[in-house]
């Protein structure tokens, strides 16, 4: 199934969604922060960089409460919403994020919390030529519901699930050899970011980054936390409970590798307790650790810490650095 939307087209199944789901749509803010808003509190930003918060904060909220506590010792699960999500304008890299983070929050002990926010939420990408001033964005080929591949004025509809075809229903046919055209363009541009991810992936696996290149980067961290708070698979939290006459709230709140007491003990000591190992933590987790747990690398091009990151010392940047300083004599044997 293939289908085409014009831009009111679009409108009406974004109305549409609005009253089945809790709506989220790329918005651009006056000061030019782009973000998922609730649909209709903003303009409509249908091409742009990607959302400057990661998608996954709807399921894996930066403050989370858990349970209430009552004075007598009672205790009750907060509930999840009622009405379900609908994230609209998500990008490639941000389906792979939440398909990562799924995996994570699903496997054995499940995270009921998460899964009953995530159960029954539509996922919505946008590609195609959706980027900044319509750059190509890298199609998503799955990982959601719907995909709407941005092509000049209009989008085309492909359908991943039976709900995203009963989304689609009623919509004119799409062309399907603009939908090959697209993917031509979109297998033409390569991804040259994930080869080099990908080999300095295999230098920080195999031990051949020194610990004078660790010491060097944490130097240059300020610990402000910004990467860990911007990263779509970043899922680290403490617990926090706050009492208000004889109720205890707790909550679950994001938490960075990058702070000091991140992992030091009651004891007093603290298995990562300089920044070089803590760095070296954050970036092995991801180009390392996470491949060997899950298969792939918990670093899945969004970005955003290469944005946000004042020091420049976002994965990409440490990625790049790495094979610029040691590829060449791991690659060539010497």
């Amino acid at each position: 199934m293939l289908k085409r939307l014009d831009r009111s087209a679009l409108d009406q199944l974004l109305a549409a969604l609005a009253t089945d789901y809790r709506l989220l749509t790329p918005q651009r803010l006056i000061d030019g922060t782009r973000l998922l808003r609730p649909h209709g509190e903003g303009n409509l930003s249908l091409q742009g960089e990607p959302v400057q918060r990661k998608p996954t904060e709807a399921f894996f909220p930066q403050h989370d409460p858990l349970l209430w506590i009552g004075a007598q010792g009672e205790v009750k699960t907060c509930a999840a919403p009622v009405k379900s999500l609908a994230l609209f304008g998500l990008n490639a890299a941000d389906l792979a994020c939440i398909a990562f983070t799924d995996r994570f929050f699903a496997a054995p002990p499940a995270d009921d919390h998460y899964l009953a926010r995530r159960q029954g939420a539509l996922l919505i990408g946008l590609t195609g030529q959706a980027g900044p001033g319509g750059d190509f964005l890298a199609l998503a080929e799955g990982l959601c519901d719907l995909e709407l591949l941005a092509c000049g004025g209009s989008w085309l509809g492909v359908p991943w699930t039976a709900r995203g075809k009963a989304l689609m229903a009623g919509f004119p046919d799409g062309d399907q050899d603009e939908l090959e055209k697209l993917r031509e363009t979109d297998r033409a541009r390569g991804n040259p970011a994930q080869d080099l991810l990908e080999r300095a992936a295999g230098l920080v696996a195999s031990d051949a980054v020194p610990d004078d290149f660790w010491r060097e980067i944490g130097d240059r961290c300020i610990l402000c936390s910004g990467c860990n708070l911007v990263c779509p698979t970043c899922t680290c939290f403490c617990v926090e409970d706050r009492q208000e006459q004889g109720v205890t709230l707790r909550s679950r709140v994001w938490d960075s590798c990058q702070f000091d007491a991140f992992m030091r003990e009651a004891s007093g000591h603290n298995p990562l307790g300089t920044e070089a190992l803590r760095t070296r933590r954050r970036i092995h987790h991801k180009l390392a650790a996470d491949v060997t747990r899950w298969g792939e690398s918990g670093c899945l091009l969004c970005g955003r810490c290469d944005r946000v990151c004042p020091t420049g010392i976002g994965i990409q940047a440490v990625a790049a650095e790495i094979l610029a300083r040691f590829g060449h004599d791991k690659l060539s044997g010497r």
